[in-house]
């Protein structure tokens, strides 16, 4: 069983909102998610982007077949935003899951807003400001990612949607104000099916997708 490694955060510069780059190896897991970050201009910080594009989507068969209404709005987004290459995507949306999972449970407010649309961003808020209120704090393990796959893909107008479905392996543990366990447990990880919808602006010179919506899944 292998060692879980704390993610390896890079800091994000004014108008990051989502990264496409896992840094972790999580327990059980035999390898680390691959990085990729594109330079800034004028050899500023990375930027980490989602996704780097080809402008095309990938064959339906190595995506394991999608329903007529998803391919059709993967389309749509893809001949409206000649960046966008459906599998890098992924790879940015499992990054993004794990990074804003982190952010909440540590209460990092300002890397939320970076990563989320204001409503989103709202109710984690007010979440980690009822937690901070009760004195507990929370400390949890994504252990692995067992699934990510495309819920559904619509075009509005401008805006892109896609809906991710995650299936992963969480061990959830709420400490008290001393430190104490209130609830949970590290040794054993829970089943949590997921879905978050990102959204983007195709007409956007930015390439960020935001978090504008969760669900379970």
């Amino acid at each position: 069983m292998y060692e879980i490694v704390i993610l390896a955060m890079i800091a994000a510069f004014l108008g990051l909102r989502l990264y496409s780059v896992l840094g972790r190896r999580a327990e059980h897991e035999e390898e680390p998610f691959p990085n990729r970050f594109d330079p800034g201009e004028g050899g500023d910080a990375p930027r980490a982007v989602l996704p780097p594009g080809q402008q095309t989507l990938r064959p339906q068969r190595e995506l394991g077949g999608l329903p007529a209404a998803t391919e059709r709005g993967l389309r749509e987004i893809a001949a409206a935003d000649r960046n966008f290459d459906l599998l890098p995507f992924l790879e940015g949306a499992k990054a993004a899951y794990a990074m804003i999972l982190e952010a909440f449970w540590r209460g990092d407010r300002e890397e939320l807003r970076q990563l989320c649309t204001d409503d989103v961003y709202a109710s984690f808020a007010g979440a980690i400001d009822a937690r901070e209120a009760a004195g507990e704090t929370l400390d949890n393990r994504l252990i692995r990612i067992e699934d990510t796959t495309v819920h559904s893909a619509t075009l509005d107008g401008r805006i892109a949607r896609i809906a991710v479905r995650f299936v992963a392996d969480i061990a959830t543990v709420t400490r008290d104000k001393d430190g104490n366990v209130v609830a949970g447990s590290l040794d054993d990880a829970v089943e949590s099916r997921d879905i978050w919808t990102f959204s983007r602006d195709v007409t956007s010179t930015a390439p960020d997708w935001l978090l504008d919506e969760t669900d379970e899944g």
